[in-house]
């Protein structure tokens, strides 16, 4: 019971002070998310950027809305207010090398075309990795703060996608998709229906 009153204490105490919260705290909290892997791409006028990023969200259906965080001191993040323009690659299982290269720091900057990659130019001008499992093409939309990243938001002139498997990042390694053995749960937001009987 002691140990019980501790614990409930400490986390008021943290709910006091969210900002005694410590970022390696959240981190390690946020290992424990799965996420897809993708590679946020822009041209600056003969130059090319591209950075491997996990924080990659649709944003908004109406009007169609992307956005990536990144972190605020990163020449990408320059780069694509300059350019007005970024493309998100959403990478498949087997393309691990491409987000191992573009997490390495430089690797991600190249004048005329990154050397041993493939890339296409769809409608910005912004890059498009060959053979990535979906990729979004967009023009600049906004740039918030978003304490030491900056998140960028894209408005989609371009999408495509493929059949294929995500490639996903889970506690610091890469994963692919297992399908459940047991039935699925019914949606949060549905209520269960009787066996047999479709909605």
């Amino acid at each position: 019971m002691a140990a019980c009153l501790q614990s409930e204490s400490a986390v008021t105490a943290q709910a006091d002070r969210p900002w005694a919260i410590r970022g390696e705290a959240v981190r390690q909290a946020a290992r424990a998310c799965a996420t897809g892997v993708a590679i946020l791409t822009t041209k600056s006028g003969d130059e090319l950027f591209a950075k491997t990023v996990s924080s990659f969200v649709t944003l908004s259906m109406d009007p169609p809305l992307i956005s990536v965080a990144v972190t605020k001191h990163s020449p990408l993040v320059q780069a694509v207010s300059d350019s007005g323009r970024l493309a998100v690659s959403v990478l498949r299982v087997g393309q691990e090398h491409l987000s191992q290269r573009f997490a390495t720091p430089g690797a991600g900057h190249a004048s005329g075309a990154f050397t041993g990659v493939r890339t296409r130019i769809e409608a910005t001008g912004a890059p498009v990795l060959d053979e990535c499992l979906s990729w979004f093409d967009c023009t600049l939309y906004n740039v918030l703060p978003g304490g030491d990243h900056s998140i960028l938001i894209g408005l989609p002139v371009a999408v495509a996608s493929s059949e294929g498997e995500p490639l996903l990042y889970h506690e610091g390694d890469y994963h692919a998709l297992t399908p459940l053995t047991v039935p699925s749960a019914p949606c949060p937001d549905r209520a269960p229906t009787a066996p047999g009987v479709r909605t």
